[in-house]
């Protein structure tokens, strides 16, 4: 993809404004059955407590996340040779499974997590409002190149990756020319039964374009009972919707623009577009409340923040938050970004949620 500088402006349009009292809070997901971790595996005011800097940092660190385990050995291969003296460990899986462990922890007492990042922006709201996290300001914050409004302004949690939800079409059944180009294009009829989507019960980026369509005036319930109606499919979780998008499965389907462009990258026959109203997710990292491993948790936090990590996660074809990081992506290719209110989506999420699973009689 062509590469350019993440303007100012484009950095302000791509923002959700990340606001610690932005409402209420989503309900835990339900106890479901976890993936066994990686074996490479009052409000205080915020904290920036001195870590140890040096390649002689020792002991562990562990991180839950719902990102494609492709990005997360780059980040911990690029973590590892910045302090080969830390092991660090990951678990990772969909968002609605790393939130129903972290919630089952913490309600037996403690959460074995040092990090936490998760896909869906509005879950950060509960893990704040439930004790979960500590405040913590990272030094790669001095100096301007993360804009404030990627940062909770309590110091709760900051925007480690910006995600584009958009559409993509498999380039072997679809030409350019036919691809449908706005949300309201999926819902021709020539599309009927060929489109598929994550289930937002499993998928933490779907779940958030869900909840900022349902909660938008322009689309809302109506949208998604007419794209059940016309045949949209679900997919277990999000590497699945793309592989079977990738196998032909599907002719198009609701895509994230980095998954996306890996399967490009490795030949497969896609084609992702970012449409009219492009959703645009803030993904945040959050440092856990009395974690195990506290200094080196804010040693990982500071390094997902910090120009070497960004550039890792850009190289993996995913957007920079921050201004000093040439981009993978062409943003300017986006046509505009679907407003969100970010305290509504955070109200509206179970509710929505439930109301989609009654629609496709989940």
């Amino acid at each position: 993809m062509k590469k350019t500088y993440l303007s100012m402006a484009l950095a302000a349009a791509m923002v959700l404004t990340l606001l610690a009292g932005c409402g209420g809070s989503p309900a835990p997901a339900p106890a479901s059955p976890a993936p066994t971790p990686s074996s490479d595996a009052g409000t205080p005011a915020p904290s920036s407590d001195a870590t140890p800097a040096g390649s002689d940092a020792t002991g562990s660190v562990m991180l839950y996340s719902s990102m494609q385990e492709e990005q997360l050995i780059a980040i911990k291969e690029g973590f590892n040779k910045k302090y080969p003296n830390i092991k660090m460990e990951y678990y990772f899986a969909g968002t609605s499974k790393v939130v129903t462990k972290i919630s089952t922890e913490a309600q037996a007492g403690h959460v074995d997590a040092d990090v936490i990042w998760v896909g869906d922006a509005a879950d950060y709201v509960s893990f704040k409002e439930n004790n979960i996290l500590q405040p913590y300001t990272s030094p790669e914050l001095d100096g301007g190149a993360i804009d404030k409004a990627y940062v909770d302004p309590e110091g709760y949690y900051t925007a480690g990756r910006l995600v584009g939800v958009g559409i993509a079409y498999n380039n072997a059944l679809v030409t350019p020319e036919e691809a449908p180009k706005t949300w309201n294009d999926l819902l021709d009829p020539k599309w009927k039964d060929q489109v598929v989507m994550s289930d937002p019960g499993t998928a933490g980026t779907t779940k958030y374009w869900m909840n900022a369509i349902m909660c938008s005036d322009k689309y809302g319930t109506d949208y998604m009972q007419k794209l059940h109606d016309n045949g949209c499919l679900l997919e277990s979780g999000t590497t699945a919707t793309h592989n079977q998008l990738a196998a032909s499965a599907y002719k198009v389907g609701v895509c994230l623009d980095y998954v996306s462009a890996n399967l490009i990258k490795d030949g497969s026959p896609i084609t992702f577009l970012y449409p009219e109203e492009t959703v645009s997710i803030a993904s945040p990292i959050g440092l856990v409340k009395d974690c195990n491993n506290e200094a080196n948790g804010k040693l990982l936090y500071d390094f997902i923040l910090s120009k070497e990590g960004q550039e890792i996660l850009v190289a993996n074809n995913l957007v920079s938050v921050r201004t000093d990081v040439t981009q993978s992506v062409d943003l300017t290719t986006i046509p505009s970004f679907l407003e969100c209110d970010m305290a509504k989506l955070a109200a509206d999420s179970e509710a929505n949620l439930t109301a989609f699973n009654g629609i496709w009689g989940l």
